[in-house]
Order: structure tokens, then sequence, then C-alpha cells
């Protein structure tokens, strides 16, 4: 075990409290996407106490920078998502929501913390590890466009440029004190499906003389899914879901418009455009041979989530170092999406999950839900590990 390792170690064992308390309060303030005024205003504050220097972009999102010996040999990047879920929370616990109808349902309030405390400890060892670490505290991940696209497009990723950046992301599903990890494709890329059907309503009697917009839907819903079927390579995973359907507000009137939402994902880009041109093609050409016409936008969301090979295999190789060959897993691959993706088309990027499942303390709700929440013991594996990952990191 490397004297820096040790050190970073006994530093989030010593803080692991204090930061457990910045959690708490973060999680009882959560704001929404590109609203995050006061988690900014806070963080920014994290940071002055800490003495370190950042800048503000994209409105709310924050990037620290802190140099440690010979800050020119490498530059690390590290992220953290800020913002919150529109999920009205049902946990019982004293650092309950007071926003209602916002929470933390889906653990940015631990990716902050935890980025937070790694600061605090680089910045307290900066003398004992080499190159630049940039600190990028996120907002807007949960909401189209991404608050990693604005903040690329403002050159968070310039001046000085990473080579390599890394995040992570709390696994409901994985184990206290564990890590994952996985090379290559790991998310999927999200795109969102509008569709209107328009045509002539009138009596439910009389359905010969009306488009009847709700058996055309209903056409549509099940064509759709034969794109998937029928088009995509068996062998890469993808999936079409129409989530709502909304048309009609009693029995016996054929309603003039059908609105469907839904989403596309997929694992590989070139077929994740293919198929926004045979979704385009056969909506418009069903719709249209049933007598209605129809408008359809596919607003186009996050990319693939792609670990770059070399770097997994350096954060696998540092986590064994930190945690032990046998608290370190294979991420399996899974089809939501994240805004990391942009990150890591431009650079080598490196997105792991952080284990914070305890079934036996009843903690094992999932993202997402109003009763998510996490064995905080988490806390000190995470802030520890984005520590080591920023000063180890040899690249």
């Amino acid at each position: 075990m490397s004297t820096l390792q040790k050190k970073i170690q006994n530093l989030a064992k010593t803080y692991a409290a204090e930061f457990i308390d910045i959690r708490h309060h973060l999680h009882a303030h959560p704001e929404l996407s590109y609203q995050e005024f006061e988690t900014s205003r806070f963080v920014q504050n994290k940071l002055n106490e800490f003495g370190i220097p950042f800048s503000v972009m994209a409105q709310t999102g924050v990037v620290g920078l802190i140099k440690g010996k010979n800050p020119n040999k490498k530059v690390i990047a590290l992220r953290a998502d800020m913002d919150a879920l529109p999920i009205t929370e049902q946990n019982d616990v004293p650092y309950k929501s007071k926003n209602e109808g916002v929470m933390h349902a889906c653990g940015h309030d631990v990716h902050t913390t935890c980025l937070l405390g790694a600061a605090k400890i680089l910045q307290e060892l900066k003398d004992e590890w080499e190159g630049t670490v940039k600190l990028i505290f996120q907002p807007g991940e949960e909401r189209n466009p991404g608050g990693a696209s604005i903040l690329i497009k403002e050159g968070v990723l310039d001046n000085p440029k990473p080579q390599a950046i890394y995040g992570l992301h709390v696994h409901p599903q994985l184990q206290i004190g564990k890590l994952s990890f996985r090379g290559g494709q790991v998310m999927a890329s999200a795109d969102e499906i509008y569709i209107t059907i328009k045509g002539k309503g009138g009596h439910a009697a009389a359905p010969h003389l009306t488009a009847d917009t709700i058996l055309i839907a209903s056409h549509l819903i099940v064509s759709l899914q034969q794109i998937i079927s029928r088009n995509r390579n068996p062998l890469s995973p993808s999936v079409l879901s129409i989530c709502s359907i909304q048309g009609g507000h009693t029995t016996n009137v054929i309603p003039s418009e059908v609105k469907l939402m839904g989403t596309f994902r997929a694992l590989d880009e070139e077929w994740r455009f293919k198929a926004h041109e045979l979704i385009r093609k056969q909506a418009t050409e069903l719709v249209h041979s049933m007598g209605a016409e129809i408008d359809l936008h596919i607003d186009v969301g996050y990319p693939a989530v792609y670990n770059n090979e070399q770097l997994n295999g350096i954060a696998r190789n540092l986590a064994e170092q930190y945690m032990g060959k046998e608290k370190v897993e294979t991420t399996e691959v899974r089809m939501g999406a994240e805004d990391f993706g942009y990150y890591t088309n431009h650079i080598p990027g490196c997105f792991y999950r952080l284990g914070v499942m305890n079934a036996a303390k009843g903690i094992t709700s999932g993202v997402h839900t109003p009763t998510f929440n996490i064995d905080e013991s988490a806390i000190e594996t995470g802030m520890g590990m984005m520590a080591w990952l920023g000063g180890g990191t040899e690249y």
C-alpha cells in the first residue's frame, strides 16, 4: 500500500461523519435540473472553506481546480451531478426533503458529497500527489439537453484539458463496501419520442365517418415494436417503449387527436440514428395509410456511455488496491442513460458504481423511487475512492 493511499483512507475515515452531515443537508434541500442555485452556493462556500479556487459555468455549475506537485504532468477530471427529481419523498428520516415534490431520488446528493469530500482530501494532500485535478459539479443531468453538454460548450474540458474523467453513481443493487467497473459500452443512449395523430373525430357508432385515431394509435404502438425485433442486430441491445397515450374523454366519441410519448434507447450509435429514420418512415406511412395525419418529433438526447478500456483498467486496478480485489465487481450493461456520455465522446472516461445497498437494514429501494436511500457508510468509500482516482491515476 502506498503512503498516499493510506493517507487518503485515513482522511476519508476521519472526515466521514462531517460529510454524512453534508449529505443530509443536500438531501433535505433538493433542487430540480437547472435550478440548483442553493446547491451551487453551498458547493461554492465549501470550496472557499477548503481553499480551492473555482469558477461558475452554465449558471449553476461549479468547476474547481486543485494543483498538486508538477501540475502540468497530468490533468484528471472528477465529476458529480447536483440536480434532483420531481418525486415526493416517502422516507421517514430526519433529513427528509423539505422541498415538496422534489427529492434526491437518484443519489446526486451522494455524488456531490463524495466529490466535495475528495476535494477536501486532495487539497490537504496536494503536496503528495502529482498533476492537477479538475472538480466538475454539474447541473441538469436529469433533463435534456443535459448539463454536461452545456458545460462542454462553455469550455469545461479546456484550460486545462483533462486527459481523463471519472464519474461515480450510486448502485442500490450493489452491496455496501463494493465498487463495480466495466470497460466499453456501459449505458445506453436515450431519445424521447413525441407523436400526435390527428384525424376527423366523430360518433363512436359511426366509425366509417371518422379517422379512428385510437385504433390508428393502437396499430402504431404494436407496429413500432417490429422496428426493434426485425431490423436491429439481435446481439445489440435496444429498446423502444411507448409510455404515454392520451386521447378521448368519454365512451361514445372518437377523438380527433391522440398523443403518444415514449423513449428509444440503444448502445450502438449507428443503429440509433438508423432507427430514428425507420421510426419516422413507419409511423408516417402507417398513419397516412389509415387516413390520418401525424406530427412526430424525436428529441435526440444523451449518447451512450463508453468507458475507455485502458482507463477502466487503470481505475479498476486502483480500486482493487484501495478496496481489495474481492470488493470490486463488474458492472452490468444498463439501458438507462447518463449525460456522462457527452464527456466520453470527447476524452477518455470511466463511469463506475458505488454500492449503497444494505438488505439487513432494509435499504434496497431503487433509484427514481420515493423510498430510495443509502447506507451512509458508502460516503467514506465514495469520497476516498474519488480522491484516490484523482491523485493516484497515472495517465
